[in-house]
C-alpha cells in the first residue's frame, strides 16, 4: 500500500447547485475515510467567500487560487509541484467517496508495481444504485466509449478490472507515473482526460485497473465533469469532439498526421450531414468549432506527441485488445435503443382502413371527370400558361437574374417559379404535361392529403375517410381547379401535409424539417398566408414553451427556410418601398369571379366559397342561389360543437386555425396588389379559405369522434354522411364543370396554347432565352407593350416584381419610348435600338372581339408604320397577330456581370443550403421512427390524457 496519499481537490463553481454544498459533503467524505489522506491540496477556481471559508477550515496543507475558467487539467498542474508521498488522488468538489474508497484504491496499487492507475466506480450523487461510469475505452475511430454508464448497480460489473482508461474523477495515480506522464493534457478541453492518461500509461508499460468496490458519488457539475443537461449539450458536444480530434492527431503515426489534419474540414462537412440526418442539429456548430480549434493548435499536438514519445516503451498494438470492436459497438447500440415498453402509436391502417381504396376510387372519378384533359399537351385558361421546353430553362426562370419578362429587368425570382420548375422536372420531356397530369390527379391527391391530416385528429378509419373526402370537396379547391389557378390548387394540396407535419414538429426534428420545407411551398403559392402563418406559429411557440419546452428550437426552425428563401424578394421589396406587394399572388395575374367585398361576398366567404358563383350554381341555374351556403352548415355546426367535447383543447386550436384563415380571406377580398397591364387584379381569397377549411374539417372530425357517446354510436356515420352529402351537393356543378364545358362554358380550362407567341418565334426561341419579342397591343387604355424572352411567356417566368409595379421603372420608360417610336412613322433608328437590346421580333397582337373603330384604326396605323421600316422583315399574319423580324444584327441579351453573377450564386447557395439542411432533417431514420412509435399519432389531449 502506498505510504502516503496526496489528494488534489479542484473546486470551481459550476451548475445550478451551489458548489459549497457539494464541497461540504466531499470534505466530510474525505474526513470519514478509514484510510485518511496524508495531505490535501485544494485549488479554488474563481471561488466565492463560502468556498474560501470551507477550504480554510478543511485542514488542507495548501489552498491555491486560480481564475474562474481554469480547467481541471490546468488546476492539477498548478498543484503538482506541491505533491508529496507516493500517490495522487484526483478529486473535484462534487466527488464524495465512500468511507472505504481510498483503502480499496490504495490496496489495488499495492498488488502490482506495474499498476499505476486505479479507478473507482462512479455512482450517482443522489441514487447510489445507478452507475455513472466504470471504465472507458475507444472505438476504431478514437471515440470514447463508456463501458458501463446508466446501468443499475447489481454487482454485475464488479469483476471488471483491466481497462484502457476511466473517468478521471476519483482516480488514484502513482506519483512517479504522474510526473513521468506529465499529468493531464490541458488541450483535451475537459473531456477524455482519464482515457488519455490511461492510454499514455499503457504505452509506458504500466497497467490501469478498475476497483469496482471503491465507490465515489458524483453530482456531475464539478470542474472535472462534462456539462450536464440539454442546455449544455453544445458545450458537451464541443468538448467531446475537441478531445477526439486532438487525440486523433496525437495518436496518429507521424507520416499520417498531416493527412489527418487535411481531412478535418471534409470530415466536418460529412459529419454535419450526419448530424442533420440523425436529428441532432445542435452538434453542427460544436463540430465546426472543435475542428477549427484543433486545426489551429499544432503546438498543443506537438507537446502531447512529445510526452508520449518520451515515455512510450511498448507499441500501439498492445492497446488493440482493449478497444471496443465494431461487433461490440453494434450490440451496445441495439441494447441501448431497445424499447422494453410496447409502442404507444397505433397502426396507420391506410390499406385495411379503406384509405387506399378511397384514393383509388377518387382517382377513377377524377379520370372520368377530366378525361378530355389527358389528350391535351398543355393546359391553358385562367391563370395557367405553358412551361419552358426543357428543364434547364425551367430552372433558369427560377434563378435570380434577368427576368423572362420585361426589357432589362434583373432581380429575384418568385419562389413559386421554383415550385413550378420542380413540378415540370417530373416530366422532363414535356414539362407542360406535368400540369395536365396534376389536374387529373388533383382530386385523389387531395383525398390522400386530407386522409393523412385526419390521422392527427382521429383514430377512426371511417372519420379519416370522411376527412379526406371533405378536403377534396372544399369549394375553394374546386373553384381553383375550374378557374385554372395553379397556385390555388397547389396550396390546397400542400396544406394538409403541412398540418400533418407541423402539428407534431415539437416532438422530433424529422417532422420539423418536413414541415419547414412544406411551409416554403405553401408560402410560395400563397404569400398572402404569411400573416396567418406568423400568428399560428407564435401561438404554437407559446404553447410549446409552456408544455414541451424541449421542442422550442424545432418550432423556431419552421420559419427559417422560408425566411432565407424569401429574403432576396423581401430585400428587393423593402428597397423599393413597397412591402405590401410581398403578399401578391404569384403566377399569371388573373381576374376571375372572386367574391366581392360587399356583404353578399363576405357571406359567401364565411360559407367557404371564394367566388361570386358559389359551387358553380349561378352558371348552372342563372337564378338566386342563397341556399348553397347553407349546405356547408352541417360541417360548420359540427366544428363549433367540438369545443363541447372532452377534446375541447384540440378543438379550440382547430377553431383558431379556422378563424385565422377566415380573417385572411376577409382581409384579402377586394384588395388588389397585382396588375394585368392597367387592370387591377384582386388577391385570391381562396388561400385563406383553404387554411380555414383545415380547422373546419378537423373540428368536425373531433366532434364526431369524441362527441358521440357509445350508446348512440350510429349517429357518427349518420352525421358524417349528412355533412358529406350536403357538401357534395354544394359543389356538384363545379365538380362536373369540365364534363359539361362545351355545352355550358362553366370551366375556363382549354387545350393549350403551346406558346403565347407565334410558332415561328417559338421555334426560334426554343433553344435560348436571350432573344426577345416585343409585343404591342393597342387598347382603349393605351398601347400595351411587353417583352417576352425565349419562345413563350411561361408560368415559371412570371414575376410579382413586374406584376405589382405601381410606378414606372427606368426600364418601363425606355420600353415605352421604344414602343411609341415603333408605331410612329417619323421615328428613326428604333429598330437598331431593339437589336441592341436583344429583341429579334415585333408582334402586333390580333384585335380582340368587339374592338371599336378607333382602336382598330390605331392598330392599322401601327401595322402600317411597322411595314414601312426597312429594318423589319414582315413574317406575315399568324394566329397571334402580325409578326415582323428584325433584319439587323441582333445583340443577344447580355450575360450577368461579375457582381450580379456572384450575387446569383450567393442567393442560390443560400436557398439550396437551407433547403438541404431541412431535407436532411426531414429524412426519417431508424431512431426517428422509434421515437415516433413512442408517441401517439393524434395530437392534443385525448380522454384526459396528454398527447
Amino acid at each position: 500500500m502506498p505510504a502516503r496519499v496526496h489528494a488534489l481537490l479542484v473546486v470551481r463553481p459550476e451548475g445550478r447547485t451551489p458548489a459549497a454544498q457539494h464541497l461540504q459533503r466531499t470534505l466530510a467524505a474525505l474526513a470519514a475515510q478509514t484510510r485518511p489522506v496524508d495531505a490535501l491540496t485544494i485549488v479554488l477556481c474563481g471561488a466565492d467567500a463560502a468556498l474560501t471559508q470551507l477550504a480554510a477550515a478543511s485542514g488542507a496543507e495548501g489552498v491555491i487560487t486560480a481564475p474562474a475558467g481554469t480547467p481541471f487539467a490546468v488546476a492539477t498542474a498548478l498543484a503538482t509541484p506541491r505533491l508529496t508521498g507516493d500517490a495522487v488522488w484526483l478529486l473535484a468538489q462534487d466527488t464524495a467517496p465512500d468511507p472505504d474508497a481510498l483503502v480499496r484504491l490504495a490496496g489495488a496499487l499495492e498488488l502490482s508495481p506495474s499498476l499505476v492507475v486505479a479507478a473507482p466506480k462512479l455512482i450517482a450523487w443522489d441514487d447510489r444504485d445507478e452507475i455513472l461510469s466504470l471504465g472507458v475505452s475507444m472505438n476504431r475511430y478514437g471515440g470514447a466509449v463508456e463501458l458501463a454508464a446508466g446501468e443499475l448497480d447489481q454487482g454485475q460489473r464488479d469483476g471488471d478490472a483491466d481497462v484502457l482508461g476511466a473517468d478521471v474523477r476519483g482516480m488514484l495515480v502513482r506519483r512517479d507515473a504522474w510526473l513521468q506522464l506529465g499529468g493531464l493534457d490541458p488541450a483535451l478541453g475537459g473531456a477524455d482526460e482519464g482515457l488519455d492518461l490511461g492510454v499514455r500509461a499503457r504505452l509506458a508499460g504500466h497497467l490501469v485497473s478498475l476497483v469496482p468496490t471503491a465507490r465515489v458519488a458524483v453530482a456531475g457539475d464539478g470542474v472535472a465533469a462534462m456539462a450536464r443537461g440539454r442546455r449544455r449539450a453544445r458545450r458537451r458536444a464541443f468538448a467531446t469532439r475537441t478531445a477526439q480530434l486532438h487525440r486523433r492527431l496525437v495518436y496518429a503515426p507521424a507520416p499520417t498526421v498531416l493527412l489527418h489534419w487535411l481531412s478535418f474540414l471534409p470530415l466536418a462537412l460529412w459529419r454535419t450531414i450526419l448530424h442533420l440526418v440523425t436529428k441532432v442539429p445542435y452538434r453542427v456548430l460544436p463540430e465546426w468549432g472543435a475542428t477549427l480549434l484543433v486545426m489551429a493548435r499544432p503546438a498543443a499536438v506537438a507537446r502531447a506527441r512529445r510526452r508520449i514519445r518520451t515515455s512510450r516503451v511498448v507499441g500501439w498494438s498492445r492497446l488493440a485488445p482493449l478497444r471496443v470492436t465494431r461487433a461490440e459497438m453494434r450490440l451496445r447500440f441495439e441494447g441501448d435503443v431497445a424499447d422494453p415498453e410496447a409502442p404507444v402509436r397505433s397502426e396507420l391502417r391506410f390499406f385495411v382502413g379503406g384509405g387506399a381504396w378511397t384514393v383509388l376510387g377518387t382517382l377513377a372519378v377524377s379520370a372520368a371527370l377530366f378525361f378530355p384533359l389527358l389528350a391535351w399537351p398543355v393546359l391553358g385558361g385562367g391563370a395557367l400558361a405553358p412551361l419552358r421546353a426543357n428543364v434547364t430553362q425551367l430552372w433558369q426562370d427560377a434563378a435570380w437574374g434577368a427576368r423572362p419578362l420585361g426589357l432589362d429587368a434583373i432581380g429575384p425570382a418568385d419562389p413559386f417559379s421554383s415550385l413550378v420548375a420542380l413540378i415540370g422536372t417530373l416530366s422532363p420531356g414535356e414539362p407542360s404535361r406535368a400540369f395536365v397530369v396534376l389536374w387529373v390527379l388533383a382530386l385523389p391527391l387531395a383525398v390522400l392529403g386530407g386522409w393523412f391530416a385526419a390521422t392527427r385528429v382521429t383514430e377512426s378509419s371511417l372519420l379519416r375517410i370522411v376527412g379526406g373526402l371533405a378536403w377534396a370537396l372544399a369549394p375553394t379547391f374546386l373553384a381553383a381547379i375550374v378557374e385554372g389557378r395553379p397556385a390555388g390548387v397547389l396550396v390546397h394540396l400542400l396544406l394538409p401535409w403541412l398540418f400533418y407535419a407541423a402539428s407534431v414538429a415539437h416532438r422530433s426534428w424529422a417532422p420539423a424539417g418536413a414541415a419547414s420545407v412544406l411551409l416554403v411551398g405553401v408560402l410560395a403559392c400563397a404569400p398572402s398566408l404569411a400573416p396567418a402563418v406568423v400568428v399560428l406559429w407564435s401561438a404554437a411557440l407559446v404553447v410549446v414553451a409552456l408544455v414541451a419546452a424541449r421542442g422550442i428550437a424545432r418550432v423556431v426552425w419552421l420559419l427559417v427556410p422560408s425566411a432565407v428563401i424569401f429574403a432576396p424578394l423581401v430585400w428587393t421589396r423593402l428597397r423599393a418601398g413597397d412591402p405590401w406587394a410581398l403578399l401578391a399572388d404569384p403566377g399569371v395575374p388573373y381576374r376571375g369571379a372572386e367574391a366581392t367585398a360587399d356583404p353578399l361576398g363576405r357571406a359567401l366567404l364565411a360559407a367557404g366559397f371564394p367566388t361570386s358563383d358559389p359551387g358553380g350554381w349561378v352558371s348552372l341555374t342563372g337564378g338566386s342561389v342563397w341556399w348553397v351556403g347553407l349546405l356547408v352548415a352541417p360541417l360548420a355546426v359540427l366544428a363549433v360543437l367540438a369545443v363541447l367535447t372532452p377534446r375541447w383543447i384540440t378543438a379550440s386550436g382547430l377553431i383558431l386555425i379556422t378563424a385565422t384563415g377566415l380573417a385572411t380571406a376577409f382581409a384579402a377580398v377586394g384588395v388588389a396588389l397585382s396588375f394585368d397591364h392597367s387592370v387591377a387584379v384582386p388577391l385570391w381569397p381562396g388561400a385563406g379559405l383553404s387554411l380555414a377549411w383545415i380547422g373546419l374539417v378537423g373540428g368536425a372530425l373531433v366532434a364526431l369522434d369524441a362527441g358521440v357517446p357509445a350508446r348512440v354510436a350510429v349517429l357518427r356515420p349518420l352525421g358524417a354522411l349528412v355533412a358529406l352529402v350536403a357538401l357534395a351537393v354544394s359543389v356538384a356543378p363545379a365538380l362536373t364543370a369540365q364534363v359539361a364545358t362545351e355545352a355550358s362554358g362553366r370551366s375556363t380550362l382549354v387545350n393549350g396554347p403551346v406558346s403565347t407567341l407565334p410558332a415561328f418565334v417559338a421555334a426560334e426561341g426554343r433553344g435560348s432565352l436571350n432573344l426577345g419579342t416585343i409585343v404591342l397591343d393597342p387598347r382603349a387604355d393605351g398601347l400595351r407593350v411587353d417583352v417576352v424572352w425565349g419562345g413563350s411567356a411561361t408560368l415559371s417566368g412570371q414575376s410579382s416584381l413586374q406584376a405589382t409595379r405601381t410606378s414606372p421603372t427606368p426600364e418601363d420608360l425606355e420600353l415605352a419610348d421604344l414602343a411609341a417610336d415603333l408605331v410612329t412613322p417619323s421615328s428613326d433608328d428604333v429598330v437598331s435600338r431593339l437589336a441592341a437590346h436583344g429583341i429579334a421580333f415585333v408582334l402586333l397582337e390580333s384585335a380582340p372581339a368587339g374592338e371599336d373603330d378607333v382602336i382598330r384604326g390605331t392598330r392599322l396605323g401601327a401595322a402600317t408604320s411597322l411595314d414601312q421600316r426597312d429594318s423589319l422583315d414582315p413574317v406575315g399574319e399568324t394566329s397571334r397577330g402580325d409578326l415582323w423580324r428584325v433584319n439587323a444584327e441582333v445583340t443577344p441579351r447580355p450575360e450577368l456581370d461579375a457582381h450580379r453573377l456572384g450575387l446569383q450564386r450567393v442567393v442560390a447557395a443560400g436557398s439550396l443550403g437551407v433547403l438541404l439542411v431541412a431535407l436532411l432533417l426531414a429524412v426519417p431514420t431508424a431512431a426517428s421512427r422509434r421515437t415516433a412509435r413512442r408517441t401517439p399519432r393524434i395530437v392534443g389531449p385525448s380522454s384526459g390524457g396528454s398527447r
